[in-house]
């Protein structure tokens, strides 16, 4: 018998006309086919009910601004987010878990610089359930000394694993390069300041900050919208304040600027983070952008992956991507090397940003990433839970389902000519700053060579 012979990948991609040629989209169900309520309810709190009766289930997303400017704020809004649902007057711990558990649910929350986000799930008939838990904990949340000081000793313990990991080091040098002493720039608590956190400040934080006026919540799943939307404002009847969440501060435009060498003793990799300033999604030229940044390094066939991963093996993975802060957005590149290709990856990441501004992405190029990016958008938004996520990123900036529903139509209008314009508006190698960490005994001669790096302070 004969062996049988395997085909490589590249055989099978390919024909002898050439590549083979990836099969169109097929129609796509617009998101606008989806009822939804959208409203703003007597308390202030702004309200998307989605109705996505695939699965007997229902996903919650209650967003709340929680800037604060206080040095201790970090550190009483990362303890509040870990005892929230810890209990109340009417429920313990136990009592929460229990109740939740028989609906099929689940509830959690977590907090950063900008807000406070509580993620719940449950089976669509425990909806009342999981709505009265919620009313309970944001009117009437206890924070038990005893919780309080479990859920210190835990933070304080995930805070100390975080800050020995190179990703949160890179990230805060980041964070501090672009913005200095912006409230945006402490995602980390210091550990020290977790253990000086009281019971008292936290519940008097959750009375200040924990307002229902700016906020916004997403509910998607097997509902009525109309009824749900009424269901939802007789729960949080009792949530009610004058004063509104408070917003982040607006962030400082980036400009563009050295690299910042951050020295990381004893490193065998590096960090390479580079950011400029980019487009909102509420901007006519975002979807060019995104084209153009999915072109530049947005997915695994993109130009950056293939010079430093497919063609010179500098790293395992590079990437560019958007963060959207409150009304801003920036454009971020990401990628670890060896340190001794690290001076290299950096010539070459600046390279492919030259290129993309000089040497637009063919028309194969845009036709490429416009169907990943349409595809991409489709599948996330297939699931009761991923759509939740993508509306709770849009509400934050006043945007709902409808920006949704209609983005596919921008990325489809968009022209050769559009990608190429925000290449060469946003792509310029001169319009990023960041900063590399690593070992500064191997590195800084080398980077300092390459140009635009100055070297600093050794990391903490």
């Amino acid at each position: 018998m004969t062996a049988a012979t395997h085909r490589t990948a590249e055989e099978i991609g390919r024909t002898e006309q050439g590549p083979r040629p990836l099969p169109p989209l097929g129609e796509q169900r617009a998101a606008a086919d989806l009822s939804h309520v959208d409203t703003v309810l007597g308390n202030g709190l702004r309200v998307l009910a989605v109705r996505k009766a695939n699965v007997p289930l229902i996903e919650f997303r209650l967003w709340i601004p929680f800037a604060g400017e206080d040095r201790m704020h970090p550190a009483r809004a990362e303890v509040l987010a870990e005892t929230l649902f810890t209990g109340t007057v009417r429920r313990d711990r136990v009592g929460i878990d229990t109740e939740l558990a028989l609906i099929g649910g689940d509830i959690s929350s977590g907090v950063d610089p900008e807000r406070l986000i509580i993620s719940g799930n449950a089976l669509s008939s425990g909806l009342p359930t999981l709505l009265d838990v919620v009313a309970d904990s944001l009117t009437g949340a206890s924070y038990a000394d005893a919780e309080v000081a479990r859920e210190k000793e835990r933070l304080i313990e995930r805070i100390s694993i975080a800050r020995t990991q190179p990703r949160t080091i890179a990230r805060e040098a980041l964070q501090k390069h672009r913005y200095g002493n912006h409230p945006a720039t402490f995602e980390t608590p210091e550990a020290t300041d977790v253990a000086e956190v009281t019971a008292e400040e936290v519940r008097a934080l959750h009375t200040a900050s924990v307002l229902p006026r700016g906020s916004a919540l997403v509910i998607v799943g097997d509902v009525d919208p109309q009824q749900v939307v009424a269901d939802i404002e007789k729960a949080l009847s009792g949530w009610v304040s004058d004063a509104s969440a408070v917003r982040l501060p607006a962030l400082p435009e980036l400009t563009g600027g050295p690299v910042l060498l951050v020295p990381r003793p004893g490193a065998v990799q590096s960090q390479i983070r580079l950011s400029a300033q980019a487009l909102p999604r509420t901007d006519p030229g975002y979807a060019a952008l995104q084209l153009a940044n999915l072109a530049f390094g947005g997915y695994f066939s993109s130009r950056l992956v293939e010079n430093l991963r497919e063609d010179k093996g500098y790293t395992y993975s590079a990437h560019s991507g958007f963060e959207f802060t409150d009304q801003t957005a920036t454009v971020n590149i990401d990628a670890d090397t060896a340190s001794p290709a690290t001076a290299a990856a950096l010539l070459e990441t600046r390279y492919e940003l030259g290129r993309l501004a000089l040497v637009p992405p063919t028309k194969d190029e845009v036709e490429s990433v416009r169907q990943y990016a349409i595809g991409s958008l489709v599948t996330s938004t297939s699931s009761q839970a991923g759509l939740a996520r993508q509306l709770t990123a849009l509400v934050s900036n006043g945007l709902g389902l409808e920006w949704l529903a209609e983005h596919p139509t921008r990325l489809a209008q968009v022209t050769g000519e559009d990608v190429e314009k925000a290449a060469l508006g946003y792509f310029g190698p001169k319009r990023f700053t960041g900063v590399i960490v690593g070992d500064a005994d191997l590195l800084a001669e080398k980077l300092t060579a390459v140009g635009d790096v100055t070297v600093g302070d050794p990391a903490v």
